[in-house]
């Protein structure tokens, strides 16, 4: 496994294995890496000739200076993890190697970018776009893999190769839970002990509003799922809504279509995590 801090030097590295007939994926993370990162990297190196890992904390995606300096950093024990599953090369640049001067770049997504997370924290997409255009430039790879906890991000990353007319394959991957069900997030590593047990209420009230999808109506779902998570210390919803799985727009009726999909963003402290749950 090689590491590459530069951008001329990955350049030439996967140059030459394209020469040699070699098909690339790659797995865009902003490390502190876990076992869903884990997934996505065996995923990779199962169907690529050669796995590409970047770790960067993008900055532009960052809405909140706190959230930027509190993202956890670990490059070292990331290293370690990934060269236990099979990656072959990582990409840990500098923030002034990705940006040596300011990417100006406005993308527009609508109406994907202006629910949910695109409300809760405008330009956050358009940081995730700067990004991950900018790694597709670079590593310019055959497929790249996403998970779907990010299930926002996913649709947008599909509607930006439409819109760039990239030629890649976008590859989805299941959400990766604890055993007690809680979404594997980077984020997790912040949350105290307590706040830890208090956290997988999140995923057990999602698990079981499905019980009661669709004799309830999405308003009174979405209303139940609230208020139960709500009723844990600790807990705050920022925001649960149920939603056309390829639009992202709120649905108001159950046979709206075939693909529906509930979306939450919860405090726990100050730690703000997501997770979403598939109805139909």
């Amino acid at each position: 496994m090689k590491v590459f801090s530069t951008i001329a030097d990955l350049k030439a590295e996967i140059a030459a294995q394209k020469a040699a007939g070699k098909t690339i994926g790659l797995v865009p993370t902003m490390g502190a890496l876990h076992a869903g990162h884990a997934s996505l990297v065996k995923k990779c190196a199962a169907e690529n000739d050669v796995t590409v890992v970047s770790v960067f904390v993008n900055p532009t995606q960052f809405n909140d200076k706190n959230d930027l300096k509190n993202y956890p950093r670990t490059l070292e024990k990331d290293t370690e993890l990934l060269q236990s599953v099979g990656c072959n090369l990582i990409f840990a640049p500098s923030e002034d190697e990705i940006y040596p001067e300011p990417d100006t770049r406005v993308f527009d997504f609508a109406p994907l970018d202006k629910v949910m997370e695109g409300k809760y924290r405008p330009g956050h997409f358009n940081g995730v776009a700067q990004i991950v255009s900018k790694l597709f430039d670079i590593v310019t790879p055959d497929k790249a893999y996403f998970g779907e906890k990010d299930f926002q991000q996913l649709a947008i990353i599909r509607e930006m190769v439409k819109q760039l007319g990239l030629p890649l394959e976008i590859i989805a991957c299941p959400i990766v839970r604890e055993a007690d069900g809680l979404a594997l997030s980077s984020r997790n590593a912040r949350l105290t002990d307590s706040q830890r047990k208090k956290a997988v209420t999140i995923s057990k009230v999602l698990f079981e509003s499905r019980n009661f999808a669709p004799s309830k109506s999405i308003a009174e779902l979405t209303d139940w799922v609230i208020d139960n998570v709500n009723k844990e210390s600790e807990l705050r919803v920022e925001y649960f809504e149920i939603v056309d799985g390829n639009t992202l727009q709120a649905v108001s009726d159950w046979n709206q279509t075939d693909y529906i999909v509930g979306c939450i963003t919860v405090f726990c402290g100050e730690v703000r995590l997501i997770d979403n749950i598939r109805y139909k």
